[in-house]
């Protein structure tokens, strides 16, 4: 075992923890609290709670990052400048919304092109670079598929898709960081395996590109288990599309970075759930001014059923842990 991923795990964990309070503090004074949507009349007593957190440990885990990722490539670098960027457009989204109390920031249109930019970037990026193969490997297995070109259109496909159901997950208390917590260390876990043998043919390049994808993964988690004392229920701070967006980007950037992108459907499941869910909610209403939910996102239907929101969250993070534990067990016993 490299010891540099337990002690970056802990470093992130010990910056956003000893950052909370003062971030709190700081958002209690600019007065930069959340505002809760009228049709979410359970959250009514959130009113006014500090928002913009995804700030502590999108700080904390590039901090941690920046003292252990391997700077002859350039991967670890781009996936925090991804991660940071998409962090930014988030923030300029919450900004709006506090700055003119109201639930909408930016427009729709804004925040698309913000995303698909950015994503664009990551996919010529991954295009157009030698050490990194335009292939998708299929999980539990070292197959590999060649996209060529059409690597470009699926990136922004995986950008779009990610940001947008982490942000969608993002309606409980500790509902997306433990979730992508819990995420990161699998998807750690599942690089780790496919760097150290199982796919054949990796150079010292695309091994230390993938090693600084791990690292990355446990900084963040890292980062994100402090965070949770702070943000679980009832949660004093909130991440906000500050964080949401960011843990979206670092799930997508750094899938498409090393071909693990179909492992994102299945250890983020309840990713996708939240997404499918409000797809179907939308088109099943417009065709017959019914729902098929009492709520969507799916985690609001399970609070209209009188589930409590911690239950709910809890579910989640047991969910995504064992559909997490299995691939990588299946991964490991399937390529043996």
């Amino acid at each position: 075992m490299d010891y540099n991923f337990l002690l970056i795990f802990l470093i992130g964990f010990a910056i956003s923890a000893a950052a909370a309070p003062f971030v709190i503090k700081l958002c209690l004074r600019l007065k930069a609290g959340q505002n809760i949507y009228h049709y979410v009349e359970s959250h009514k007593g959130k009113q006014g709670t500090p928002t913009m957190g995804g700030i502590i440990f999108i700080l904390a885990g590039a901090a941690a990052s920046l003292f252990f990722i391997n700077y002859n490539t350039a991967s670890g670098l781009i996936i925090l400048a991804v991660f940071a960027g998409y962090g930014i457009l988030g923030f300029l989204d919450d900004f709006i919304k506090i700055k003119f109390k109201q639930n909408l920031g930016l427009r729709p249109y804004q925040k698309i092109i913000g995303q698909v930019s950015i994503a664009l970037i990551v996919a010529f990026y991954v295009y157009f670079n030698p050490n990194i193969d335009s292939s998708l490997i299929i999980p539990f297995t070292n197959i590999k598929i060649d996209l060529g070109w059409g690597i470009i259109p699926f990136v922004a496909v995986v950008f779009i898709a990610a940001t947008n159901s982490v942000n969608l997950t993002d309606g409980l208390d500790g509902l997306a960081s433990g979730t992508a917590m819990v995420y990161l260390i699998g998807f750690a876990a599942i690089t780790f395996l496919y760097t150290n043998g199982l796919v054949v043919g990796l150079d010292n390049t695309q091994i230390a590109a993938n090693t600084n994808v791990i690292l990355i993964c446990l900084a963040v988690a890292g980062a994100l288990l402090g965070f949770l004392i702070f943000n679980s229920y009832p949660a004093k701070i909130f991440m906000g599309d500050t964080g949401s967006l960011a843990l979206g980007a670092l799930v997508a950037v750094t899938a498409c970075l090393n071909g693990l992108s179909f492992y994102i459907l299945i250890m983020g499941f309840v990713f996708v759930v939240s997404s499918v869910s409000v797809i179907i909610q939308v088109l099943y209403y417009k065709r017959t001014k019914k729902r098929i939910f009492l709520m969507a996102p799916f985690h609001h239907h399970f609070e209209k059923c009188g589930v409590h929101e911690s239950k709910i969250t809890v579910i989640y993070i047991i969910v995504t842990a064992v559909l997490c534990a299995g691939s990588v067990l299946l991964t490991m016993v399937c390529i043996r």
